[in-house]
């Protein structure tokens, strides 16, 4: 009889340069029958993702290393090494931005699985602790990106939203 145990090595896993950082999709949800994924999330200083919202996905951060600043409509709160971050069903409005002057590393889970996916369509692959520039906003990649909000539930909001 055969196991479903996996043991994932730290090499492993699809690593992407995305919105300036280093996303390794650890567990997709190609893995897990679509039940969840798995992302490992190396964040320079001023990085992170605009605020968007999902009401079809849970999604959790546990920040490993640094620190990063959660902002969502009820304020913004700092998070730090062993500090947790949940956003249930419902579709809060968050983001997250690194702050600080070092790396911040972050897992990302989300269930069901399906962002990882837009981490796949707008990364580009990279070799651990390579960063890419923020690619330009032209209108083929603003439409690109609203295509790919449609497509996985998902809003995207102006970045200066929740200030």
């Amino acid at each position: 009889m055969e196991s479903g145990i996996r043991i994932i090595d730290k090499e492993k896993g699809k690593r992407l340069g995305v919105a300036g950082g280093n996303y390794r999709i650890i567990v997709s949800g190609d893995d897990t029958n679509q039940s969840y994924a798995v992302i490992e999330m190396t964040v320079p200083p001023g990085g992170g993702p605009p605020p968007h919202s999902h009401p079809d996905t849970h999604e959790t951060f546990y920040v490993l290393e640094g620190e990063v600043e959660f902002k969502t409509e009820q304020g913004r709160t700092t998070v730090s090494e062993g500090g947790f971050v949940m956003i249930p069903f419902g579709g809060d409005i968050h983001c997250f931005k690194n702050t600080s002057y070092s790396f911040a590393k972050i897992i990302c889970t989300v269930m069901p699985a399906g962002l990882e996916k837009i981490f796949e369509a707008i990364g580009q692959p990279v070799k651990e602790n390579e960063f890419l520039p923020v690619p330009e906003m032209t209108e083929e990649r603003k439409s690109f990106l609203k295509y790919l909000d449609e497509l996985h539930g998902q809003k995207t909001y102006p970045i200066d939203y929740l200030d």
